[in-house]
């Protein structure tokens, strides 16, 4: 989308970091609402199937427009239908898998295929003139053929959800008790930050790339997807060996890691820096956030596991990648020597320095145990 907004739109790196804030926006508002809904009122699933029906027509409607600001402004009405999906499908799978948690990275390893197949599509089989202009358009078929599919996923309601008595307060169903866990209060506040170099990787990375003269940038990039599908099946692994507290340990060096390549890498010589930064995407985003989903869907009780998901969801995707969108606008903005060049070498040092911070704060106050992590997510 950066590319996108950048070269069709001709929109400025704050019009752009203003695009990624939009989704980053609807993250907060809306997720740990409609997960409060689904919990109490309406069927997971059927929620997931509106929500997506919706958002394809909105994405099809986006591929029409033409000025940035109209664009902003639509992205934020689409964005406000997705954010709660990201919770709802984690929901619904872990309501599939009945306490079978380690099946779960088996299952959520498609997700990354389909990003995969996205990739590789864009460059290989539309041409970059027609995948830019079309982008929102195929999102959007997409989308819809999501919805209709889900209609046909099987019934699996929280068992939990009869137990509920449904004349007691909302806030009484509600994740907030999670937070009488130190553990789990200082991994909310670290997802929410790490989020921060997030945003600096999805909103800049695809622009990065073409700028410094990468061919094919958009397949290059799945190879971080590869990466994501393998240390996906390691993390029961590494859960049982390591513990929760060292894979997002691992995790967030990996992001340092990363960044320090992206500085120092480029198109000719150093090239082997930029591949070796896109396929350490798997340690990055898997020993972090999809751990994190487990851990989060095993210290929820299961009559607010929607609920507690969608919390998770508005720290990560929501505030931490709004701060973060916002912040990458700025940073690439104050580094821009005309439209099409920037200094990457100084962009990259900023989201590499926000990780080292939560590193050692996260190393210091997250005192969970290892076996009892284990225990709890049933591995």
């Amino acid at each position: 989308m950066g590319t996108y907004l950048s070269t069709v739109l001709k929109a400025t790196g704050l019009q752009i970091g203003a695009a990624y804030g939009m989704m980053a926006i609807a993250t907060i508002i809306s997720p740990l609402l409609i997960g409060v809904i689904a919990d109490k009122f309406i069927s997971p699933k059927k929620m997931f199937t509106i929500l997506h029906l919706l958002g394809g027509g909105v994405l099809i409607y986006m591929s029409k427009i033409s000025d940035s600001n109209t664009f902003n402004w639509v992205l934020l009405l689409y964005a406000l239908l997705y954010a709660p999906t990201l919770a709802l499908s984690g929901s619904l799978t872990f309501a599939q898998l009945k306490g079978n948690e380690k099946l779960f990275p088996g299952i959520r390893v498609f997700g990354t295929i389909g990003w995969i197949i996205a990739g590789i599509s864009i460059d290989q089989f539309l041409g970059s003139k027609l995948s830019l202009v079309s982008t929102f358009t195929i999102a959007g078929v997409a989308s819809i053929i999501l919805a209709i599919w889900s209609i046909f996923l099987p019934n699996a309601e929280l068992n939990a959800r009869e137990n509920i008595n449904k004349t007691s307060p909302l806030i009484k169903s509600s994740a907030f008790s999670l937070f009488k866990s130190r553990s789990f209060t200082v991994f909310f506040i670290a997802s929410a930050f790490i989020a921060i170099p997030l945003s600096f990787y999805y909103s800049l990375t695809n622009q990065f790339l073409n700028e410094i003269g990468v061919s094919d940038a958009a397949s290059k990039m799945t190879m971080g997807q590869f990466s994501e599908a393998l240390f996906i099946i390691a993390i029961p692994f590494f859960l049982r060996k390591w513990g929760i507290k060292w894979m997002i340990v691992a995790g967030m060096l990996a992001w340092i890691i990363r960044f320090a390549l992206f500085s120092f890498g480029d198109a000719a010589a150093n090239s082997w820096m930029l591949i070796a930064s896109i396929l350490l995407h798997g340690l990055c985003y898997d020993f972090f956030f999809v751990a994190g989903q487990m851990y989060t869907d095993a210290k929820a009780r299961p009559e607010n596991r929607n609920a507690a998901q969608a919390m998770i969801t508005m720290a990560t995707y929501g505030i931490g990648m709004w701060v973060g969108s916002i912040l990458s606008g700025f940073v690439s903005n104050q580094n821009t020597i005309n439209v099409t060049t920037h200094l990457w070498d100084k962009i990259w040092i900023v989201p590499a320095a926000i990780t080292i911070v939560v590193l050692v704060l996260f190393v210091t106050f997250f005192k969970a145990e290892k076996d009892t992590i284990v225990k709890e997510i049933r591995l």
